[in-house]
């Protein structure tokens, strides 16, 4: 069997927007710990928020040719929120709040949140191999690996084996809709040895998090997405926030994507199989779920102080992503400084739809970009990101962008 491969990490091998994450001393969020000035240095100042480069920045759909854009942004240190395009060329319906999209990887956010909750509860040991609690289902060379090692991205599992990945747009389409059984999925990562001994490297992989998402099921009794609902959706009132399950469709108000063909057309990617990313990037939301859901987060409304720190805590600085640049992911969240501020949140994609979450660790900045690029992985995808992050971040006192994009 084929598979579309359609959620894939937004930036591998790479830092966010071009500047190697920087390994800090993680804090907890200021309203469940207060640092004194002696404990951390002084946050750089952010800039007051410019409505009209952030307008512009968004109705750039051209860098890259997108259909859509909207941009939430939030925190003490000011309020915006901006649409432009269409969630349909073909009626064409204009973007709002309630439209859903695809979040891709910004699915790990939440499955990271459950997995560190059952730890919270006794049921889940982090230093508990996968194997063990997932019997049959990995092979002995690989009883190394623990659950930790899963959410850090630490694990070493080898590389897919017999998953062609799509060469072109048609290719895309017409094999969007193949199935996975999870067990079929975690079969094409199980050949051959470890790539590296489990915590020694950081290497970012879709597989651990389906992985998490199965032992989820194994030690509640039910779909990982049913503990998400009952955990994080609901308590939240994220009230369009849908794990999808086997459903290749998105119900109600959505955005649609699409992809460009080899004959400039544009075809509708919008319904897919996401078997092959359960757990990694499957999930469907809006960008105000998902800015609620970051501000509980940080704000310590869903896990206690010592498992909340280790979604701000970078491995150890001698374990170096496979390029040998210094470890940017941390327990579910991924690390980001642009012009000296440090953003923590997480990127995510599937093919038409591209997202990035992320905050200041205080939350005095935090902003949740969604848009719906047409091009298939042409390397320019990130660049509404790269434009976005720069505007928040850079002061008077900042010389430069954000570099890389």
């Amino acid at each position: 069997m084929t598979s579309t491969r359609m959620s894939r990490r937004a930036f591998a091998g790479v830092a966010l927007w071009g500047t190697a994450a920087l390994a800090t001393t993680a804090m907890l969020p200021a309203r469940r710990a207060h640092a004194s000035p002696a404990q951390h240095p002084p946050l750089p100042p952010l800039p007051p928020l410019d409505p009209i480069a952030l307008r512009a920045a968004i109705d750039d759909l051209e860098h890259p040719p997108s259909t859509a854009a909207q941009l939430r942004v939030g925190g003490p240190a000011g309020h915006w929120y901006g649409t432009s395009g269409v969630a349909d060329i073909h009626t064409p319906r204009p973007v709002t709040a309630r439209h859903k999209v695809r979040i891709g990887s910004i699915t790990k956010v939440f499955v990271a949140t459950v997995m560190l909750q059952l730890a919270a509860e006794g049921r889940v040991d982090l230093d508990a191999s996968v194997r063990r609690l997932l019997p049959g289902l990995l092979p002995r060379r690989f009883a190394a690996v623990t659950v930790a090692h899963l959410l850090n991205h630490t694990s070493g599992l080898p590389d897919h084996v017999g998953i062609p990945e799509p060469k072109t747009p048609e290719e895309v389409l017409r094999h969007r809709l193949d199935h996975w059984t999870p067990r079929e999925w975690v079969a094409t990562a199980t050949h051959g040895p470890l790539k590296f001994a489990p915590g020694t490297r950081q290497e970012y992989r879709g597989i651990n998090y389906v992985l998490a998402a199965l032992i989820i099921d194994q030690v509640t009794g039910r779909p990982y997405g049913e503990a998400v609902r009952d955990r994080i959706t609901r308590p939240l009132d994220l009230a369009h926030t849908v794990v999808p399950g086997d459903d290749p469709y998105i119900h109600g108000r959505h955005v649609h994507g699409y992809l460009r063909m080899t004959d400039g057309s544009l075809r509708d990617i919008t319904a897919y199989d996401p078997s092959s990313v359960r757990g990694e990037g499957d999930m469907i939301s809006t960008t105000t779920d998902v800015d609620r859901m970051l501000a509980a987060l940080f704000s310590g409304e869903l896990l206690p102080p010592e498992l909340l720190r280790l979604m701000f805590t970078l491995p150890p600085k001698d374990v170096r992503m496979l390029d040998g640049s210094p470890a940017r992911y941390s327990t579910g969240l991924q690390q980001a400084t642009v012009n000296g501020v440090t953003l923590w949140g997480k990127t995510g994609e599937t093919y038409g739809y591209k997202n990035a979450a992320f905050s200041t660790l205080d939350q005095r900045r935090r902003f949740v970009l969604a848009y719906h690029p047409t091009t298939a992985r042409d390397g320019q995808e990130s660049q509404l990101i790269a434009r976005v992050a720069d505007l928040l971040t850079r002061s008077t006192s900042t010389e430069g962008t954000a570099l890389g994009l």
